[in-house]
């Protein structure tokens, strides 16, 4: 949608040097992993998980599940990104395997809704209980938006800086997350060396014998491990990406099921079962039993914890952007990148454009149900194009190639998650949900298939390129 060369910005910039760096390695990509998955619901949903299961073992067996299963998806996840090594997560997988339809509806509604709704409701949530914890002129709704707003913003400038601030910021958060799960881990466990058993005693008693009720505890289990595709978004800002991204991908899928399997044991024994199901956020009501006063450094460790989360859904998020402008399905102005910073900074401006107004309009909780509806639909259909590409890709070389079966059960899973909800309790969000992704071919078609108004975009091309000073980033193969 309206190419414009890099003479535009500068004669001497060389469009064949211009391109984002790979500065993430090993460790900052396993960080990018954590904080991607170990967000805010391993500090809110264990009550919700509990209180549907109805036991201490059904809970525990539900959180495992769902981890084997977001590890079955990490598994398949990588065969696709090391058989097709570029950025986007799922768009350029979809974008192979199943045509640019398919690909297109993906990436219009990640970028335009999922991906600011998800840092909207993280930032919100920081916005919260900052306020909360240090008691601003009461919980002014107006205030809290503005400490989102005001956190976006930073959120902005530090990945539009330079993706090494980024990632570091992603170390901190990991490490500060992972002290803080540490520590509650810890005090469980020592309460559980002083004979604090009888919660851990009673088993699978009281087991919820509901179908309905079960699916839904996993909902809310599958919602805490939201992110374990978030690394293939940043494919090609990895080093050494066919070694590293499985490692990272696995790894921080592996540490997020262990860490949530041990806490959800810290808190029953800390608060028995009672006291989960009837705590808002069970990380500080464990920090207020355990710590006394110092519970209010859990808080502080939690802030930046959720922090870290909106940052790695910020990063990843403007990536399948970018690899969606790249391939001329959004105008690609939005995949130029800085001749200076070598940062994609259209897209970030544009992402945070778009999760800001979401913010200032209210109350976005609503769209959890769509968000998780969509979510399931395109990881079951990413999956089935893997099994696509391994017959019309058959002769390429793949790093990793993952048994049969394990995409075939993360398929039934995805289907079951993507139906059950519709028909235990259909509302109006899943309508919601239809009508937005089948209004985005209202886009398709003008725009992408028929490349309509070309002359419009030329000068917004123009316009953008010499304000942000940025140039085209072809794709090079990743090493």
């Amino acid at each position: 949608m309206g190419y414009i060369s890099d003479n535009t910005v500068s004669s001497a910039v060389k469009r064949e040097t211009v391109g984002m760096k790979k500065n993430l390695g090993l460790v900052s990509a396993v960080s990018f992993a954590v904080n991607a998955i170990i967000g805010s619901g391993i500090f809110f949903s264990p009550t919700g998980v509990l209180f549907e299961t109805g036991s201490v073992g059904l809970s525990l067996l539900v959180w495992v599940l769902a981890g084997l299963l977001a590890l079955i998806g990490s598994m398949c996840y990588c065969e696709l990104g090391c058989l097709i090594p570029k950025s986007g997560s799922e768009y350029p997988y979809l974008l192979a395997g199943l045509g640019k339809i398919i690909a297109f509806l993906f990436a219009w509604t990640q970028s335009i809704v999922l991906t600011p709704t998800l840092i909207a409701v993280s930032i919100l949530i920081f916005a919260e209980y900052t306020v909360i914890l240090f008691d601003f002129c009461g919980t002014s709704q107006t205030l809290i938006k503005i400490i989102a707003v005001l956190i976006m913003i930073a959120l902005a400038i530090i990945n539009c800086w330079d993706t090494k601030h980024s990632a570091g910021l992603q170390v901190c958060s990991s490490a500060v997350k992972l002290v803080v799960l540490g520590v509650i881990i810890v005090g469980g466990f020592v309460l559980l060396g002083q004979g604090e058993t009888a919660t851990m005693q009673k088993g699978f008693s009281g087991n919820t014998n509901s179908a309905s009720s079960i699916a839904l505890a996993f909902y809310n289990a599958t919602w805490a491990y939201g992110g374990w595709n978030r690394i293939n978004c940043v494919t090609e800002e990895l080093k050494n990406p066919k070694r590293n991204l499985p490692r990272a991908s696995i790894l921080g899928v592996i540490i997020a099921i262990i860490v949530y399997f041990l806490a959800n044991i810290s808190y029953l024994t800390v608060l028995g079962i009672e006291g989960v199901m009837q705590s808002r956020v069970v990380a500080f009501t464990w920090g207020e039993t355990v710590l006394g006063p110092g519970g209010m450094l859990m808080t502080i460790a939690v802030l930046l914890s959720i922090l870290g989360t909106a940052n790695a859904d910020l990063f990843g998020g403007s990536r399948i952007l970018y690899a969606a402008a790249r391939e001329h399905q959004f105008p690609e102005v939005l995949s130029y990148v800085s001749c200076k910073r070598c940062t994609p900074i259209p897209c970030i401006i544009f992402t945070t454009l778009l999760t800001v107004l979401l913010t200032v309009l209210g109350d976005i909780r609503s769209l959890i149900n769509f968000f998780s509806f969509t979510a399931w639909l395109f990881h079951g259909l990413t999956v089935f194009a893997l099994l696509v590409l391994r017959f019309t890709m058959k002769d390429t070389y793949r790093p990793i190639k993952i048994f049969i079966l394990f995409p075939l059960i993360f398929i039934v899973c995805s289907m079951y998650l993507v139906v059950a909800p519709i028909i235990q309790n259909p509302t109006v969000e899943f309508l919601y949900a239809f009508l937005f992704m089948s209004g985005g071919l209202v886009f398709y078609v003008p725009f992408v298939h028929y490349h309509a108004d070309q002359g419009f975009f030329k000068h917004v091309t123009r316009f953008v390129q010499c304000l942000m000073e940025v140039v085209p980033s072809p794709y090079k193969h990743a090493d």
